[in-house]
């Protein structure tokens, strides 16, 4: 991949990245545990518990990768492979963190992906702010997926292959 599409893959990743971080410090500083639970009982405290430690996860993973991308897209010189490797990270840590989140409050569910239909499914059916702001960034880190998929076999393969030659 030529510096020129890598330093606008850079570009256009730093701005999804930035909308789902707005979204997602929006919800945070508006939502505790206390608000999200309706029912007190320890299998919805267990939920949201899981689920708020996913989505600040992902924020810090979000951010961190936000601002390697700054890093290198504000150098003098555009650093190829420092852009590439921040790329790879926003793949693995972030991309990987929103489809597969440890605590596996949602996952998705391929079958939709193509009806027009969520493709996000719930483990539990959450309070309507909690769903809205899963719903609302998924776009965001499809793309993502789609535009970076290929940080995640051909970067790391063409890097081994760098170090045995």
């Amino acid at each position: 991949m030529s510096a020129t599409n890598v330093q606008k893959l850079c570009e256009t990743t730093r701005e999804k990245l930035k909308f789902a971080i707005g979204k997602m410090e929006l919800f945070l500083n508006q939502h505790a545990l206390p608000q999200l639970v309706t029912e007190p009982n320890e299998e919805e405290l267990q939920f949201y518990q899981g689920y708020l430690s996913d989505l600040r996860h992902l924020l810090v993973f979000s951010e961190m990768s936000y601002e390697k991308l700054g890093v290198a897209l504000r150098r003098a010189t555009f650093d190829e492979s420092f852009a590439q490797r921040a790329l790879y990270n926003v793949y693995h840590y972030g991309v990987n963190n929103f489809f597969y989140p440890k605590n596996e409050s949602y996952s998705e569910d391929g079958r939709y992906a193509y009806t027009g239909q969520d493709a996000i499914r719930f483990r539990k059916k959450p309070v309507r702010p909690a769903r809205d702001i899963i719903l609302e960034i998924t776009k965001s880190y499809e793309e993502l997926r789609d535009d970076l998929n290929y940080y995640e076999n051909d970067y790391l393969t063409e890097k081994r292959m760098q170090n045995q030659v």
